[in-house]
């Protein structure tokens, strides 16, 4: 018996389980590719697989809805992958742990990949729907949304007839976003050099964070565990002599860290200091988040003696100017009227890591205006510059504007007004939305955003709502129906 087995919409929870059975993390998703274009095949749909892996599937219009305009259903099929410190599953092998408890469903110990997997099912059990009057569809599966848009960007347009389009990414029941944030990825890399010391070694992790999605929750204020990691060197830096061993933090640039960890030798005479160093470091910190990290801590281990490789006193003081001198959370907030609790800007240093030959930084920047994201990522280049680390860009991808006239958007609300006996919250979304790459591609177009409710996406703690998915599917049928 199937873990999902029996709970409602049985043929969405079906195809999501199958889903959560196949490794699809950004990257990887070759395989659920394959399934989505073999899922067309056997249902006889038209299907068509991109190079890349997008898949593009199309409906006929039932009876009656033939000359209705086309409507696009919208999802990406891979997954962020975070999973927690004691956890042993392979992502690009295993299936996903999933299990229920009460209303929700999640995965033990890793993501669960509801975004965007749920959508993928929904769109897919739709399309099995053979009572249900719709005009032609086309359902477009891209692949790594999570890493750039990259498969919207090279999307074959011209085969998308649609100019109204329905995207499903998005994961607060009630709530229909209208706009997005466009962003890019900012990299800095330091060459380093390395020499053989010998001392006392410490391994010092920072934990117990919230973490999760950078463009969504980035208004929360969580700590970054990478920035309290360089505040906590520079703390010591003005206490005492270390060398730095080894440095890591967080695993997604669009995922705020939750741990970061470095490995610190200091003298014989020095190693009571440095314990108490940390200590105070750990008091100051959590007295500054004690409103919303109550679980942060920081661990440090005597490792004893050893003879390693450190960093050289030059590279160590070049990757401490770095991790102090970036901006990190947000930037800026929106101005306009109405959209006051709206972040405009911001960045996310969401990877750090160290070999014996470079020092890396990556960063995930947002911004509704374009101009701002680049100032942003040119102030990067400019602190890179003072220490001569090298800065590069990618994954540049722009906002989608907000269309007052959309008529999907009118539609959508009577419908959920309807359903629901109360209005939807109709605002935009400071994270990137794919809606922004297909907004400029096939402009003129309408678009709306709307999902179930997810909680903790990009984190070991995410959850799908059962119920919610049933009503938003309740709706997205009506909807459907209802455009003719």
């Amino acid at each position: 018996m199937s873990v999902l087995d029996g709970i409602k919409p049985e043929r969405v929870f079906g195809y999501f389980e199958e889903i959560c059975n196949i490794p699809h993390g950004s990257g990887n998703t070759r395989q659920l590719s394959a399934y989505l274009k073999d899922f067309a095949e056997k249902k006889g749909l038209r299907v068509n697989q991109e190079p890349c892996g997008n898949i593009v599937i199309y409906k006929d219009a039932t009876e009656g809805y033939e000359e209705s305009p086309a409507v696009c259903l919208q999802a990406h099929m891979d997954m962020v992958c975070e999973k927690n410190p004691d956890s042993r599953h392979n992502f690009k092998n295993d299936p996903l742990p999933i299990a229920v408890m009460d209303d929700e469903v999640f995965s033990r110990g890793t993501t669960l990949g509801a975004d965007d997997g749920i959508a993928v099912a929904m769109i897919m059990a739709l399309l099995c729907e053979e009572e249900l009057p719709h005009p032609p569809l086309e359902a477009v599966f891209t692949v790594d949304e999570e890493t750039g848009m990259e498969g919207a960007k090279v999307l074959n347009y011209s085969s998308i007839k649609s100019r109204r389009v329905i995207n499903l990414d998005s994961e607060d029941e009630g709530t229909f976003y209208v706009s997005c944030a466009g962003g890019l990825r900012g990299n800095i890399e330091l060459p380093v050099d390395m020499k053989d010391h010998t001392g006392i070694e410490y391994d010092v992790v920072i934990s117990g964070l919230h973490g999760g999605h950078s463009g969504e929750l980035i208004d929360k204020y969580y700590a970054n565990a990478i920035m309290i990691m360089g505040r906590l060197l520079r703390f010591l830096s003005q206490r005492m002599k270390f060398r730095i061993v080894e440095l890591s933090g967080g695993l997604m640039d669009n995922a705020i860290p939750r741990e970061a960890g470095c490995h610190i030798q200091v003298s014989t005479e020095n190693s009571t200091t440095f314990e108490q160093t940390i200590a105070e470091f750990e008091s100051i910190i959590k007295n500054e988040y004690r409103a919303n990290e109550t679980n942060l801590m920081i661990y440090c281990e005597n490792l004893g003696e050893t003879k390693t490789q450190v960093l050289r006193n030059d590279s160590a003081r070049k990757v401490m100017y770095l991790l102090t001198a970036v901006p990190d959370g947000v930037i800026k907030m929106c101005r306009e009227a109405g959209q006051e609790d709206l972040v405009e800007t911001s960045l996310n240093f969401g990877i750090m890591r160290l070999t014996d030959e470079k020092f890396t930084l990556e960063a995930g920047l947002r911004s509704s205006i374009s101009s701002e994201k680049y100032a942003l990522s040119t102030r990067l280049r400019v602190i890179s510059e003072m220490v001569e680390a090298t800065y590069t860009e990618k994954g540049d991808y722009p906002a989608w504007e907000y269309n007052g006239e959309s008529y999907l958007m009118s539609m959508l609300k009577r419908l959920y007004e309807s359903q629901y006996g109360q209005s939807p919250v109709i605002k935009g979304i400071h994270a990137g939305l794919e809606c922004g790459v297909i907004y400029h591609a096939l402009s003129p177009v309408d678009i709306i955003s709307f999902g179930p409710t997810i909680k903790h996406a990009h984190t070991p703690k995410e959850t799908l709502s059962i119920s919610s998915v049933e009503r938003t599917y309740t709706l997205l049928l009506a909807l459907i129906k209802e455009l003719k």
